[in-house]
């Protein structure tokens, strides 16, 4: 069922705490963590803790939960990356390269990136 945790999902045990993760920041309804694989100096994921399989569905079942993650992801690559600039990305579907099929934002800083992306 949508928002609820899927025994199968990777996210869903990094919430849970039985994956393990380098938390940067926790709230309410969202966890922040570096990425394993980081595509930049700066490259943390933001997850909502209810389950949905990726952003628009997040922002059609929860605006308020999407707007948290949203909001999150400002403040960590602040925190993360000072002012310097950032990128906020969520990959929606296995076409734009999304792997794990749980919301998150990508926050990417600490280089310069090139217009368009890819």
């Amino acid at each position: 069922m949508a928002g609820e945790p899927q025994a199968d999902c990777l996210f869903c045990k990094i919430v849970k705490g039985d994956v393990p993760a380098t938390v940067v920041k926790e709230t309410e309804t969202t966890v922040a963590f570096r990425d394993i694989n980081p595509q930049a100096p700066v490259h943390v994921l933001v997850i909502p803790k209810v389950h949905y399989p990726d952003a628009a569905s997040l922002a059609a079942a929860e605006p308020a939960v999407a707007a948290d993650v949203l909001r999150e992801a400002g403040e960590v690559a602040l925190q993360e990356n000072g002012d310097s600039g950032f990128r906020i990305v969520f990959n929606t579907g296995a076409g734009a390269g999304q792997t794990v099929f749980h919301a998150h934002a990508h926050v990417l800083g600490g280089r310069g990136f090139n217009w368009p992306p890819g």
